[in-house]
């Protein structure tokens, strides 16, 4: 499951970061980092960018750039 499958106010844990997708680095240096607990705070009407909360900030990235989190479910 990836954070781009969340549904709206669902919590998760990161498991990994899919290293292959061009932007990974870019969400590391976000703080996307494996053991983190992620939430899906908004999706607009279109479904893009989605708004995800991680340590106290809310971070908004694409939906494309969000499949590349593994995450778990709590």
């Amino acid at each position: 499951m990836t954070a781009a499958d969340l549904k709206f106010g669902q919590k998760a844990k990161i498991d990994s970061l899919d290293v292959e997708h061009p932007s990974s680095f870019r969400l590391l240096e976000y703080g996307f980092t494996p053991g983190e607990e992620i939430e899906l705070i908004n999706t607009p009407l279109f479904k893009d960018p989605i708004q995800l909360s991680i340590r106290g900030a809310l971070i908004a990235i694409r939906k494309s750039d969000a499949k590349c989190i593994n995450i778990k479910l709590n």
